[in-house]
Protein backbone atom coordinates (compact mmCIF):
# COMPACT_ATOMS: atom_id res chain seq x y z
CA UNK A 1 0.00 0.00 0.00
CA UNK A 2 2.78 2.65 1.01
CA UNK A 3 4.29 1.52 -2.69
CA UNK A 4 1.03 2.50 -4.17
CA UNK A 5 1.38 6.00 -2.39
CA UNK A 6 4.39 6.71 -3.73
CA UNK A 7 4.14 5.78 -6.96
CA UNK A 8 1.13 7.93 -7.11
CA UNK A 9 2.54 11.01 -5.35
CA UNK A 10 5.40 10.37 -8.52
CA UNK A 11 2.49 10.73 -10.72
CA UNK A 12 1.22 13.79 -9.40
CA UNK A 13 5.19 15.66 -9.10
CA UNK A 14 5.68 14.88 -13.09
CA UNK A 15 2.40 16.98 -13.93
CA UNK A 16 4.06 20.11 -12.75
CA UNK A 17 7.71 19.40 -13.77
CA UNK A 18 8.75 20.61 -17.44
CA UNK A 19 9.00 18.69 -19.93
CA UNK A 20 12.86 17.05 -20.46
CA UNK A 21 14.55 18.54 -23.42
CA UNK A 22 18.16 19.16 -24.55
CA UNK A 23 18.23 23.16 -23.01
CA UNK A 24 17.53 21.63 -19.42
CA UNK A 25 19.19 18.57 -19.12
CA UNK A 26 22.88 18.45 -17.53
CA UNK A 27 25.53 15.97 -17.38
CA UNK A 28 26.62 14.85 -13.81
CA UNK A 29 29.63 17.25 -13.28
CA UNK A 30 31.15 14.91 -10.84
CA UNK A 31 31.19 11.96 -13.15
CA UNK A 32 33.49 13.53 -15.72
CA UNK A 33 35.74 15.57 -13.22
CA UNK A 34 39.28 15.12 -13.22
CA UNK A 35 41.99 16.49 -11.28
CA UNK A 36 44.19 19.01 -13.51
CA UNK A 37 47.66 18.53 -12.25
CA UNK A 38 49.95 21.29 -12.23
CA UNK A 39 53.00 22.02 -15.21
CA UNK A 40 55.51 20.69 -12.68
CA UNK A 41 54.59 17.13 -13.14
CA UNK A 42 54.70 16.58 -16.18
CA UNK A 43 58.09 15.31 -16.17
CA UNK A 44 60.94 16.93 -14.97
CA UNK A 45 62.63 20.21 -15.09
CA UNK A 46 62.42 20.72 -18.91
CA UNK A 47 58.78 19.49 -19.15
CA UNK A 48 59.70 17.19 -21.92
CA UNK A 49 61.15 19.77 -24.03
CA UNK A 50 64.73 17.84 -23.60
CA UNK A 51 67.42 19.93 -23.44
CA UNK A 52 69.05 23.20 -25.84
CA UNK A 53 68.40 23.47 -29.27
CA UNK A 54 65.73 23.10 -31.66
CA UNK A 55 63.90 19.88 -29.63
CA UNK A 56 63.54 22.93 -26.79
CA UNK A 57 62.48 25.73 -28.91
CA UNK A 58 60.43 23.74 -31.19
CA UNK A 59 62.50 25.42 -34.27
CA UNK A 60 61.74 22.73 -36.96
CA UNK A 61 62.63 23.70 -40.50
CA UNK A 62 59.64 23.09 -43.01
CA UNK A 63 59.43 19.88 -45.14
CA UNK A 64 61.68 20.38 -48.06
CA UNK A 65 64.20 22.96 -46.60
CA UNK A 66 67.50 22.67 -47.94
CA UNK A 67 69.19 25.52 -46.11
CA UNK A 68 68.63 28.68 -47.81
CA UNK A 69 69.31 27.36 -51.61
CA UNK A 70 67.74 26.24 -54.60
CA UNK A 71 65.78 23.55 -53.63
CA UNK A 72 66.41 19.91 -55.73
CA UNK A 73 63.28 19.57 -57.52
CA UNK A 74 63.87 23.49 -58.64
CA UNK A 75 67.05 22.73 -60.05
CA UNK A 76 65.55 19.76 -62.51
CA UNK A 77 64.19 20.40 -65.98
CA UNK A 78 60.73 20.18 -66.14
CA UNK A 79 59.78 16.88 -68.05
CA UNK A 80 56.90 16.94 -70.44
CA UNK A 81 56.08 12.99 -69.86
CA UNK A 82 55.21 14.22 -66.20
CA UNK A 83 52.24 16.72 -67.39
CA UNK A 84 49.05 15.75 -65.88
CA UNK A 85 50.18 12.54 -63.91
CA UNK A 86 47.46 12.25 -61.87
CA UNK A 87 44.86 12.50 -64.36
CA UNK A 88 46.21 9.67 -66.17
CA UNK A 89 44.72 6.41 -66.68
CA UNK A 90 46.59 3.60 -64.93
CA UNK A 91 46.28 -0.10 -65.36
CA UNK A 92 47.34 -2.29 -62.59
CA UNK A 93 49.33 -5.04 -63.95
CA UNK A 94 48.14 -9.00 -64.44
CA UNK A 95 50.22 -11.49 -65.61
CA UNK A 96 49.43 -14.79 -67.80
CA UNK A 97 51.49 -17.13 -65.04
CA UNK A 98 48.88 -15.61 -62.73
CA UNK A 99 46.33 -16.50 -64.53
CA UNK A 100 47.35 -19.45 -64.95
CA UNK A 101 46.94 -20.38 -61.27
CA UNK A 102 43.52 -18.51 -60.63
CA UNK A 103 42.44 -21.49 -63.71
CA UNK A 104 44.29 -24.30 -61.76
CA UNK A 105 43.38 -23.30 -58.13
CA UNK A 106 39.42 -23.00 -59.52
CA UNK A 107 39.27 -19.33 -58.84
CA UNK A 108 38.41 -18.26 -62.67
CA UNK A 109 36.34 -20.75 -64.73
CA UNK A 110 37.68 -20.87 -68.20
CA UNK A 111 34.13 -22.21 -69.60
CA UNK A 112 33.01 -19.05 -69.15
CA UNK A 113 33.80 -15.86 -70.27
CA UNK A 114 36.41 -13.81 -68.62
CA UNK A 115 35.95 -10.05 -67.80
CA UNK A 116 37.27 -7.46 -64.82
CA UNK A 117 34.47 -8.95 -62.29
CA UNK A 118 35.67 -12.32 -63.04
CA UNK A 119 39.37 -11.25 -61.96
CA UNK A 120 38.70 -9.43 -58.91
CA UNK A 121 36.21 -12.13 -57.56
CA UNK A 122 39.53 -14.04 -56.84
CA UNK A 123 40.74 -11.54 -54.39
CA UNK A 124 44.33 -12.39 -55.72
CA UNK A 125 43.84 -9.10 -57.91
CA UNK A 126 42.04 -5.49 -56.95
CA UNK A 127 41.17 -2.79 -58.54
CA UNK A 128 41.14 0.71 -56.61
CA UNK A 129 38.94 2.98 -58.92
CA UNK A 130 39.87 6.15 -56.12
CA UNK A 131 43.56 5.59 -57.95
CA UNK A 132 42.45 6.00 -61.22
CA UNK A 133 42.22 2.65 -61.80
CA UNK A 134 40.58 1.65 -65.19
CA UNK A 135 40.97 -1.85 -65.57
CA UNK A 136 43.60 -4.58 -66.65
CA UNK A 137 46.99 -4.83 -68.13
CA UNK A 138 47.41 -8.24 -68.97
CA UNK A 139 51.41 -8.72 -69.06
CA UNK A 140 53.45 -11.59 -70.78
CA UNK A 141 55.03 -13.23 -67.98
CA UNK A 142 54.47 -16.99 -67.75
CA UNK A 143 53.09 -16.54 -71.81
CA UNK A 144 55.26 -20.19 -72.37
CA UNK A 145 53.75 -22.18 -69.14
CA UNK A 146 50.16 -20.62 -70.07
CA UNK A 147 47.79 -23.42 -71.47
CA UNK A 148 44.29 -22.32 -70.76
CA UNK A 149 41.82 -22.05 -73.63
CA UNK A 150 39.75 -18.66 -72.55
CA UNK A 151 37.64 -15.93 -73.98
CA UNK A 152 39.22 -13.27 -71.52
CA UNK A 153 38.51 -9.35 -72.19
CA UNK A 154 40.92 -6.86 -70.50
CA UNK A 155 41.73 -3.04 -71.10
CA UNK A 156 45.64 -3.06 -72.28
CA UNK A 157 47.58 -6.66 -73.75
CA UNK A 158 51.09 -6.57 -76.16
CA UNK A 159 51.12 -9.21 -78.94
CA UNK A 160 52.81 -11.29 -77.22
CA UNK A 161 50.11 -11.48 -74.60
CA UNK A 162 48.14 -11.82 -77.80
CA UNK A 163 49.72 -14.92 -79.30
CA UNK A 164 49.88 -16.91 -75.69
CA UNK A 165 46.42 -16.78 -75.33
CA UNK A 166 45.72 -17.37 -79.14
CA UNK A 167 48.09 -20.13 -79.21
CA UNK A 168 46.40 -22.61 -77.21
CA UNK A 169 43.15 -21.47 -79.25
CA UNK A 170 41.44 -18.77 -77.29
CA UNK A 171 40.15 -15.29 -77.65
CA UNK A 172 41.52 -12.13 -75.92
CA UNK A 173 39.80 -8.56 -76.91
CA UNK A 174 41.07 -5.11 -75.53
CA UNK A 175 37.88 -2.85 -74.41
CA UNK A 176 38.14 0.20 -72.69
CA UNK A 177 35.65 1.26 -69.59
CA UNK A 178 34.97 4.56 -68.00
CA UNK A 179 35.50 5.27 -63.92
CA UNK A 180 31.98 4.96 -63.36
CA UNK A 181 31.65 1.54 -65.14
CA UNK A 182 34.83 0.60 -63.33
CA UNK A 183 33.35 0.97 -60.23
CA UNK A 184 29.89 -1.19 -61.20
CA UNK A 185 32.52 -3.92 -62.42
CA UNK A 186 34.63 -4.11 -59.01
CA UNK A 187 31.76 -4.19 -57.09
CA UNK A 188 28.42 -5.38 -58.75
CA UNK A 189 26.24 -6.48 -55.82
CA UNK A 190 27.28 -2.77 -53.80
CA UNK A 191 26.19 -0.99 -57.24
CA UNK A 192 23.03 -2.83 -57.59
CA UNK A 193 22.07 -2.50 -53.85
CA UNK A 194 22.22 1.50 -54.64
CA UNK A 195 19.10 0.84 -56.97
CA UNK A 196 20.66 2.77 -59.76
CA UNK A 197 19.89 1.54 -63.41
CA UNK A 198 22.71 0.51 -65.08
CA UNK A 199 24.72 3.02 -67.09
CA UNK A 200 25.72 3.22 -70.70
CA UNK A 201 29.40 2.43 -71.07
CA UNK A 202 30.79 5.06 -72.44
CA UNK A 203 32.90 5.44 -75.47
CA UNK A 204 36.62 5.57 -75.33
CA UNK A 205 37.87 9.14 -75.10
CA UNK A 206 40.19 10.62 -78.33
CA UNK A 207 44.08 8.90 -77.37
CA UNK A 208 42.14 5.67 -77.03
CA UNK A 209 40.18 5.62 -80.23
CA UNK A 210 43.18 4.32 -82.46
CA UNK A 211 43.68 1.59 -79.94
CA UNK A 212 40.75 0.13 -79.70
CA UNK A 213 40.26 0.24 -83.49
CA UNK A 214 43.08 -1.51 -84.11
CA UNK A 215 42.51 -5.13 -85.27
CA UNK A 216 46.59 -6.06 -84.14
CA UNK A 217 45.66 -5.01 -80.89
CA UNK A 218 42.39 -6.68 -81.08
CA UNK A 219 40.56 -3.69 -79.90
CA UNK A 220 36.60 -4.44 -79.29
CA UNK A 221 35.69 -1.34 -81.95
CA UNK A 222 37.33 -2.81 -84.87
CA UNK A 223 36.07 -4.99 -87.45
CA UNK A 224 35.67 -8.55 -87.01
CA UNK A 225 36.97 -9.85 -90.44
CA UNK A 226 39.97 -7.82 -89.91
CA UNK A 227 40.88 -9.43 -86.76
CA UNK A 228 40.15 -13.07 -88.35
CA UNK A 229 43.08 -11.96 -91.06
CA UNK A 230 45.04 -10.82 -87.92
CA UNK A 231 44.86 -13.96 -85.98
CA UNK A 232 46.25 -15.61 -88.94
CA UNK A 233 48.79 -13.38 -89.76
CA UNK A 234 50.15 -13.80 -86.00
CA UNK A 235 49.79 -17.26 -86.02
CA UNK A 236 52.56 -17.29 -88.93
CA UNK A 237 54.99 -14.99 -87.19
CA UNK A 238 54.89 -16.59 -84.48
CA UNK A 239 55.41 -20.38 -85.84
CA UNK A 240 52.01 -22.19 -83.94
CA UNK A 241 48.49 -22.78 -85.50
CA UNK A 242 46.37 -21.37 -86.55
CA UNK A 243 43.08 -22.32 -84.87
CA UNK A 244 39.38 -21.84 -86.83
CA UNK A 245 37.16 -20.56 -84.48
CA UNK A 246 34.07 -21.25 -86.32
CA UNK A 247 34.67 -25.29 -86.66
CA UNK A 248 35.52 -24.73 -82.50
CA UNK A 249 33.04 -26.67 -80.57
CA UNK A 250 33.22 -24.28 -78.12
CA UNK A 251 32.35 -21.65 -80.89
CA UNK A 252 29.66 -19.91 -78.70
CA UNK A 253 31.63 -19.67 -75.52
CA UNK A 254 34.80 -17.89 -77.29
CA UNK A 255 32.45 -15.59 -79.56
CA UNK A 256 30.57 -13.93 -77.09
CA UNK A 257 31.12 -10.86 -76.72
CA UNK A 258 29.67 -7.79 -75.15
CA UNK A 259 27.88 -4.69 -76.41
CA UNK A 260 30.43 -1.73 -76.67
CA UNK A 261 28.15 0.14 -74.73
CA UNK A 262 27.17 -2.93 -72.35
CA UNK A 263 28.88 -2.91 -68.69
CA UNK A 264 27.43 -6.84 -67.48
CA UNK A 265 27.23 -9.61 -69.81
CA UNK A 266 23.28 -10.54 -69.68
CA UNK A 267 22.14 -7.21 -68.53
CA UNK A 268 21.69 -4.48 -70.43
CA UNK A 269 21.96 -1.05 -69.82
CA UNK A 270 18.88 1.00 -68.08
CA UNK A 271 17.74 -2.21 -66.09
CA UNK A 272 17.18 -2.01 -62.31
CA UNK A 273 18.55 -5.25 -60.12
CA UNK A 274 16.64 -5.67 -57.18
CA UNK A 275 18.38 -8.07 -55.05
CA UNK A 276 16.23 -8.32 -52.67
CA UNK A 277 12.79 -9.07 -54.77
CA UNK A 278 15.27 -11.01 -56.63
CA UNK A 279 14.01 -9.45 -59.63
CA UNK A 280 15.05 -7.01 -62.77
CA UNK A 281 12.90 -3.77 -63.64
CA UNK A 282 13.09 -2.81 -67.37
CA UNK A 283 12.42 1.09 -68.38
CA UNK A 284 9.16 1.19 -69.78
CA UNK A 285 9.19 5.36 -70.71
CA UNK A 286 9.91 5.41 -74.90
CA UNK A 287 12.24 8.07 -73.49
CA UNK A 288 14.39 5.92 -71.38
CA UNK A 289 14.47 2.89 -73.78
CA UNK A 290 15.55 4.76 -77.11
CA UNK A 291 18.36 6.49 -74.37
CA UNK A 292 19.43 3.21 -72.81
CA UNK A 293 18.89 1.03 -76.37
CA UNK A 294 22.93 0.90 -77.58
CA UNK A 295 21.42 0.73 -81.09
CA UNK A 296 20.13 4.24 -80.83
CA UNK A 297 23.04 5.71 -79.33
Amino acid sequence: MAGRKGADKALDLLKYLPRINKYNVFPNREEFSRRVRARGQHGGTTHGHGNKGSNKRCSYARAGFEGYQTPFYLKMPMEHYYNHFRGKRQYPPLSLGSLQLMIDTGRVDPTQPIDLTSLVNTKLYKIDPIERHFGVHLTDEGADAFTAKVNIEVQHAKETVIAAVERNGGVITTAYYDIDSVIALVNPQKFFETGKPIPLRKLPPEDAIPYYTDPKSRGYLSDPEKIADERFSLAQKYGYEYFDISKDPEYEMLTTRKDPRQIFLGLEPGWVVNLADKVILRPTDEVLQEYYNPQHS
